[in-house]
C-alpha cells in the first residue's frame, strides 16, 4: 500500500513538472482543519445574505476517519451561525435544505440555535426546501420567517421514530445465546437480543407520543395551522409542495433564486446584495447551486486517503429516537 501510495504521488508530481501547470493541492488528511472563509456567490452591494446548506441526515455524531475525525454537522452548522453573529453585515442567512431528518436531539438542538441566533442578531432567516425536508428537515425550517418548496419538494412526515434493531430471529437460526445479568426488569429495555415485552412497547410508544407532540405544539406555534390540518400533519404524512402550501406547512412555491430574493425583501437589502458562504477552502466557478458541505474535500483537490469511511449500520440502524422519513435516508 505504502509504495503504490509513493508512486501515486511521483507520478502527480511528474506530470505536473512535464506540463508546467500550477501544482494542484494535494491533501492526505481532508480539510477538517482550516477555518472557515467568507466567499462571495454574488452580488456587489452591501449587506449580506448567508447562505447555509443542510444536507443529508442530521446528526451530532463526530465522523470517525484513519487518522482524524470529521466535525459533526449540528458542529459545523453552530459554526456558521456562530461566525454570522459576529459580522453585522449579515441581514438574512438563507437555510437550503435537503434533508430526511435525523436524530431528535439534533434536530432540536439545531432548531434552538437558529432561535437563538435570531434573539441575538434580530437576523431574517428564510429556508429553502430542496429535493426532500421532512420529519427533522422540516423541524429545523420552523424557526424561519419565511418557508419556500421547491417545486418538486417532498416535506411533512411530521412525527417520530423509534428504531429498534432484531437480531434474536437470526441468533436463533445459528444457534447462539446471550445470556443477561440485570439490576432491574427495565435494564436491558431496547435489547437487541430478545423480543420486547408489551409493558416495554407500551412505554416505547408513550414516550414516542410525548416527542411527536412536542413536534407538533413547534408546528402549530409557528405555523397557526388550524385543528382540522393540524389532525392530518398528525398522521405523519409527506407533502409536495403545493398540499404543503395548502397545508400551511410552507409559505411560496419558488426556486433557490427566489428565496434569496426573498432573504433580500426581509432582510432590507439591496437587490444586489451580496450573497456569501462559508467554506474551508475556495471552489472555483461557485454558485448558490454549490451544496458541499464546509467540511468535505473540493473538485480542485486531490485527497489521497478517504477517512470518511462508511458508518451505515452505526448511523442508520442504531437504536434510539428519529425524527426521520426512512425511506428518503435508505436511499442518501
Amino acid at each position: 500500500m505504502k509504495t503504490r501510495l509513493n508512486s501515486v504521488v511521483f507520478l502527480l508530481v511528474l506530470m505536473v513538472a512535464i506540463s508546467g501547470c500550477v501544482a494542484p493541492r494535494i491533501s492526505i488528511f481532508g480539510n477538517n482543519g482550516e477555518p472557515l472563509e467568507e466567499y462571495t456567490l454574488q452580488g456587489s452591494t452591501k449587506g449580506k445574505v448567508l447562505l447555509i446548506p443542510i444536507n443529508g441526515i442530521i446528526t451530532d455524531d463526530v465522523e470517525n476517519g484513519i487518522i482524524r475525525k470529521k466535525p459533526s454537522m449540528v458542529q459545523e452548522i453552530v459554526a456558521q451561525l456562530n461566525k454570522a453573529e459576529k459580522d453585522k453585515d449579515v441581514g438574512a442567512v438563507l437555510l437550503v435544505i435537503d434533508s430526511p431528518g435525523g436524530s431528535v436531539t439534533a434536530s432540536d438542538v439545531l432548531y434552538h440555535e437558529i432561535v437563538q441566533f435570531k434573539e441575538k442578531t434580530g437576523t431574517k432567516v428564510v429556508a429553502s426546501m430542496m429535493d426532500v425536508a421532512a420529519s427533522g428537515g422540516y423541524y429545523i425550517a420552523l424557526p424561519a420567517d419565511a418557508i419556500l418548496a421547491h417545486p418538486t419538494t417532498i416535506t411533512g412526515s411530521v412525527g417520530v421514530l423509534f428504531l429498534q434493531p432484531k437480531v434474536v430471529g437470526l441468533l436463533d437460526k445459528i444457534g447462539v445465546e446471550v445470556q443477561v445479568s440485570k439490576s432491574g426488569a427495565n435494564k436491558d429495555i431496547g435489547s437487541p437480543f430478545r423480543a420486547a415485552t408489551a409493558q416495554e412497547k407500551q412505554l416505547i410508544q408513550a414516550m414516542t407520543d410525548k416527542l411527536a407532540h412536542r413536534f407538533l405544539d413547534l408546528v402549530s406555534q409557528h405555523r397557526h395551522i388550524d385543528a382540522k390540518e393540524m389532525a392530518e400533519i398528525a398522521s405523519a404524512k409527506i407533502y409536495l409542495a403545493d398540499e404543503a402550501q395548502r397545508m400551511g406547512l410552507v409559505d411560496r412555491i419558488g426556486y433557490l433564486s427566489d428565496a434569496v430574493d426573498e432573504a433580500r425583501r426581509l432582510a432590507g437589502l439591496d437587490k444586489d446584495a451580496k450573497v456569501v458562504v462559508y467554506r474551508r477552502e475556495k471552489y472555483e466557478n461557485d454558485t448558490i447551486y454549490n451544496m458541499q458541505s464546509t467540511w468535505t474535500g473540493g473538485d480542485d483537490r486531490i485527497v489521497l486517503i478517504d477517512l470518511g469511511l462508511p458508518t451505515l449500520m452505526e448511523r442508520e440502524f442504531a437504536t434510539g429516537f428519529y425524527y426521520l422519513w426512512p425511506t428518503a435516508s435508505a436511499v442518501r
